[in-house]
Parts: structure tokens; sequence; C-alpha cells
């Protein structure tokens, strides 16, 4: 199983239009940016889609324009969905899979678009392309919103999605052992907000599941470059 960071950026995404904060200031010197986190896995010569971003175009022609086999939305805000109208007139439109009622509303923005569609529930394993991926439940009110746990017979792999840090413990029970974990981490340690995770939230709950390794995503301009455990666009991760 190999996992891709496509994005690991906010829904403003780094740099920031107009900013010229630090973090954006090093962005448009130097090319580097944080797209609207996105991830994309392979296994068995598949591809699946984890959030189709608004920058979904950029993020495949930066991955070498893989054929995307499937797609998983997390939850229906603009920037886990909206890039899935990219699809249109490039490839035949991939399946996609989500809880009922984020498969019904991010549809409905695309009933434009013939696909087929999957409904998931949490906490009820499903097996695609080789790989057990278990949906849980995180809180990033008001919306509904799920993580994903990806399994095969010798790797353990989860994501957050958007967060707070009151992750339910049936979540929390499913998140031990893993290999890698991604956390959204918002903002800096000194600033809350009430439905994301800080960077000292990330790395407190990443202390307390133990992971051999975990990357924060879902980062906005306010993030330093430079901080331990931040993902960057691009990074991959191989597993057995």
């Amino acid at each position: 199983m190999k996992i891709t960071l496509l994005g690991t950026g906010d829904a403003i995404g780094t740099p920031k239009v107009g900013c010229s904060c630090p973090q954006c200031a090093r962005a448009n010197a130097t090319g580097t940016m944080r797209l609207r986190t996105s991830l994309l896995i392979e296994n068995q010569g598949r591809h699946l889609l984890i959030d189709s971003s608004p920058d979904l175009r950029q993020q495949l022609l930066k991955a070498g324009s893989p054929h995307i086999d499937a797609v998983i939305w997390t939850h229906g805000h603009y920037d886990h969905f909206i890039g899935f109208g990219e699809f249109y007139r490039i490839q035949p439109i991939p399946p996609v899979f989500a809880a009922p009622q984020v498969l019904n509303y991010c549809a409905e923005i695309f009933r434009f678009l013939t696909f087929d569609k999957g409904a998931i529930q949490p906490y009820e394993p499903f097996d695609i392309f080789g790989i057990t991926i278990t949906p849980f439940m995180v809180k990033h009110p008001p919306a509904f919103t799920c993580g994903m746990l990806f399994e095969t017979g010798e790797s353990r792999v989860a994501y957050t999605a958007d967060t707070n840090i009151d992750i339910p413990e049936q979540s929390l029970g499913l998140l031990t052992g893993l290999d890698l974990l991604l956390l959204d981490a918002l903002v800096p340690s000194d600033i809350s907000i009430h439905k994301h995770m800080n960077y000292l939230d990330a790395c407190t709950l990443a202390g307390r599941l133990a992971p051999k390794d975990f990357r924060c995503v879902h980062m906005s301009h306010m993030l330093p470059w430079d901080l331990p455990h931040t993902g960057k666009d691009g990074d991959i991760f191989e597993f057995p």
C-alpha cells in the first residue's frame, strides 16, 4: 500500500491569496505550496482517492495523472469534495463511497455527472482493492464527518479528516497499533478553534495513540513550514 499526500492545506491553502505572512511569503518565493488536503492510495495496481479537493486537477497532474478507480468523501465541506467535477471528460467518472448523508448532499451538487454511489456506515468495514476500510466518527461540528482506517494484512493507516480533539472513544479504540496516523492540525498551539485540532492537540493525540509515525495535515497558512511532524505535499509512505 502506497500513500501520497496530494495536499496538506486547509480550505484556503498556502499561500493564502493576498497574504504576506512569513509562511505565505516563503511559499510565494519558493513555489512551495499546501494544496487542499487529499490522499492518493495505491494498492494492487488500483488508485483510491480520499477526498476530491478543489486543487484536484493540479494534484493529479503532479502525481503523474493516475487513473482514479474510486473516491471516498469524508464529509460535505467544499474543500473535501468539490474537485470531483474535474473528472468530467477526463476519465470514466469513478464510483464514490461515503456515509449516506454525505453522499446524498455531495452527489446532488454533481447531479450533472453519472456515477455509481456506495453508502458506507461508520464502524462497518468494507473491502476495496485489497484494503479493508473502516469509517469512524470524528467531531467536526456541525458537519457529519468520518475519519478512515485503512488496513491490509500487514499495515494499518488512519486519517482523522477534519476534527477537533474530542473524538469518540469508539473511534479512538480503532486507532491502536498504527503504522501511520494523519491528523488534522489547522492552527498553531496558541490558537483554539472549536471544530479543528491545533498543532498541540494533534501532537497530544498522537502521543496518546502512539503510532509508529504521524503527520499533520489540513494545515493553515499560520503553521510554520518547519514544525516537526508536519506533512508536505507530495510526501509518500509505502507499506507492505
